[in-house]
C-alpha cells in the first residue's frame, strides 16, 4: 500500500439543501429519500448532522453553525426531544443579538412546523434532537 492510501475517510455529514423533514423517531430523522441517525441542524445551507444528544448541551457552542448563518434565518425551531425546558439565557441572548427568533417545542411540533413554513418558503430553521 502506498503512502498517499488515506483508507476510509469520515466526513460531517451533510445534505446541501433544504427539504422538507420526511420522517422522525427511533432516534432519527428522514428527509430527501435519506436517513439520519441522531439529531440534525436544518440550515439555509443544508442539513447537518448535530452532535447533541440532550437538552442541556444547547449552548452557544453548539450553535455556532447555525449563528454563522444568521443573517438568511429570520426563525429557529427549536426542537426539545419530548421535555420542553427553558432556552438557555445565554443561547438567547446570542439569538437575539443575531437577530433570530427562538421557538422551543417538543421535535414532533418542531418538524410539523418546520414544513410548514419551509413550504412557505419562509426563512426558517430548525435544530432538532433526536427522539425514540
Amino acid at each position: 500500500m502506498s503512502d498517499d492510501a488515506k483508507g476510509i475517510q469520515f466526513r460531517e455529514a451533510h445534505f446541501p439543501g433544504r427539504a422538507p423533514i420526511d420522517a422522525y423517531g427511533d432516534g432519527g430523522f428522514r428527509f430527501a429519500q435519506m436517513s439520519h441517525r441522531g439529531s440534525i441542524l436544518c440550515l439555509p445551507s443544508g442539513i447537518y448532522g448535530w452532535n447533541v444528544s440532550d437538552n442541556s448541551e444547547f449552548t452557544v457552542g453548539n450553535f455556532r453553525k447555525l449563528l454563522e448563518e444568521a443573517s438568511e434565518i429570520e426563525v429557529l425551531l427549536v426542537g426539545m426531544g419530548e421535555e420542553l425546558i427553558a432556552i438557555n439565557p445565554l443561547l438567547r441572548k446570542a439569538l437575539r443579538e443575531a437577530s433570530i427568533s427562538a421557538d422551543p417545542m417538543s421535535t414532533g411540533a418542531a418538524v410539523r412546523t418546520f414544513n410548514v413554513l419551509l413550504a412557505e418558503g419562509r426563512a426558517v430553521s430548525a435544530a432538532l434532537l433526536a427522539v425514540q
